[in-house]
């Protein structure tokens, strides 16, 4: 019986559809799908990242547990289509401008602690930094699969946004907590002919 209303939720794979939250059946092909996917694998990568910080004893451990109930929300707009919505669909799931403005404020503060950056770095700086990076190129990606849905009209503006500030903010606090930790970030060098 749970076997049967797991499956039920979750679409048939033998069928190859799942549903939205307004109900419509899709392809589990579907870009709503693939952006459900990465900012999934997002919110795990950042969680990650969150456990090396917790054995280092970071305060800023808690902005990060604030950005995976975030991209909760980020993940119930991607899965409440606008073309299919109803009113009330899109009263639980709409997304404002603020948590990209607390982004920004973020990004601020932590950038001013910082020594300029004057060279491309690699991902490094020890592993909170590494897993951070990671997490940054994660969200890249999930913001490559959110803009399409953005321009098809199919989910809030404000979603692309928030992922395109989320990766800076990932990129600034790798650099932040290498230098909390005095880790080395290593610095792009060409190589040699």
């Amino acid at each position: 019986m749970l076997r049967r209303a797991a499956a039920a939720g979750r679409g048939n794979v033998r069928e190859g559809f799942s549903s939205t939250f307004t109900g419509e059946r899709r392809p589990k092909a579907d870009r709503i799908f693939e952006a459900l996917g990465a900012t999934d694998e997002l919110s795990s990568a950042i969680g990650l990242a969150g456990e090396f910080m917790s054995e280092k004893g970071h305060t800023f451990v808690e902005q990060l547990h604030k950005v995976q109930c975030m991209l909760q929300d980020v993940g119930s707009n991607i899965a409440t289509p606008l073309s299919s919505a109803r009113e009330a669909h899109l009263r639980r799931t709409s997304f404002s401008e603020k948590p990209v403005l607390e982004l920004e404020q973020w990004i601020d503060s932590y950038s001013e602690q910082l020594p300029p950056l004057r060279a491309f770095i690699l991902p490094s700086g020890g592993k909170s930094s590494a897993a951070l990076h990671f997490s940054r190129a994660v969200c890249r990606r999930a913001e490559r699969c959110v803009v399409p849905l953005v321009q098809a009209g199919e989910a809030d503006p404000n979603v692309a946004k928030y992922l395109n500030r989320l990766s800076d903010y990932l990129f600034v606090l790798a650099r932040y907590a290498a230098m909390k930790e005095g880790k080395e970030e290593k610095i792009y060098v060409k190589p040699g002919p």
